[in-house]
């Protein structure tokens, strides 16, 4: 194959790369994100199982009076 017939594949392929890069950085970017949301996330259920776990093993601390809307 002759030079000017890899130029054109050479450009195609140097695209594609573009492309995969900036695909690649938008999906690690979402990935950061996703796994700062899941940190938070696992840290509000460790609080709230906490708060839970003591009414669980006492039920006489849940109030049982009817809701409100009654």
């Amino acid at each position: 194959m002759d030079q000017q017939g890899l130029e054109p594949r050479i450009e195609k392929i140097e695209i594609k790369l573009a492309f995969l890069e900036d695909f690649l950085n938008r999906l690690q970017e979402e990935t950061l994100e996703r796994n700062a949301l899941l940190d938070k996330l696992s840290a509000e259920y460790g609080a709230m199982k906490e708060r839970l776990l003591p009414l669980s093993q006492e039920p006489e601390l849940i109030p049982s009076r009817k809701p409100p809307h009654y």
